[in-house]
């Protein structure tokens, strides 16, 4: 077995990104990180994302680029953002967030894989890996099935991989361990996140997923790289992102 590497989402630092994109990417990479998933652009180009990129020595093999569900338009932009994709140079491409609603019926979940298989037809059609990231509200049944596994069911594993975010699916009431060897083979990549008992974000090792397990897992099936995401801080966006990146460190992982 060997260790996925370690990688941060940018969404993370965000606030930072929204004032300078480029500059932002730098000091990712002077904290010693060297691996990234993206989200969003902030106006650049790709020529101009792959040279900061280039320049940190950072390596950006996924992002998570969403469907405009809604706009009569998404099969044009979703061509758009894979055109932009390939010249970024990513390797995956991954939705991370679909409009399910609240109390969803079978109907609703039918479409919601409809939807995301058509558009994971497209992206694989241009040779890139298509994946889907998930939140809590994937893990409540419909049916007698959680929706996480009716997409998963659905959808073949030749057009779509699972990015498993192990903090939501803790918050959703399942064993991040359990759901990553249930799809082993099928998750290159996954999310690091955690979470206080009340619900916030939180630094890796400070909330209530079980790391050990959710990692030892993690390694056996082969995942690739674990991402490090945190919307909400109890310091600053920046100084969170450091201490998750020394969390990992100390433990060998980087």
């Amino acid at each position: 077995m060997s260790k996925p590497q370690v990688g941060l989402q940018l969404y993370s630092v965000r606030d930072r990104s929204e004032k300078d994109f480029l500059a932002t990417i730098k000091e990712i990479g002077e904290i010693g990180y060297r691996n990234v998933e993206l989200a969003g652009y902030y106006g650049h180009s790709a020529k101009e994302v792959r040279q900061a990129l280039a320049d940190a020595g950072l390596n950006a093999p996924s992002a998570h680029i969403g469907l405009t569900v809604n706009d009569a338009a998404i099969w044009d932009n979703l061509k758009k953002q894979i055109e932009f994709s390939l010249e970024l140079g990513l390797k995956r491409f991954i939705v991370p967030y679909y409009p399910l609603g609240d109390e969803p019926t079978l109907d609703d979940v039918y479409k919601m894989a409809d939807t995301i298989e058509q558009a994971a037809k497209h992206v694989t059609e241009a040779g890139l890996q298509f994946g889907y990231h998930n939140h809590a509200f994937e893990f409540k049944p419909v049916e007698g099935k959680l929706v996480i596994d009716h997409l998963f069911e659905r959808i073949s594993s030749d057009l779509m991989f699972a990015e498993f975010d192990l903090g939501w699916v803790k918050v959703a009431g399942q064993d991040p361990a359990a759901y990553v060897r249930k799809y082993a083979g099928r998750l290159p990549v996954v999310h690091a996140k955690d979470f206080k008992e009340d619900g916030t974000d939180t630094e890796i090792g400070k909330g209530s997923v079980d790391w050990d397990s959710a990692l030892t897992a993690c390694e056996e099936v082969g995942v690739e790289y674990v991402i490090i995401e945190q919307e909400r801080y109890d310091v600053s966006s920046l100084e969170s992102a450091k201490l998750n990146y020394a969390w990992f460190k100390e433990r060998g992982w980087i």
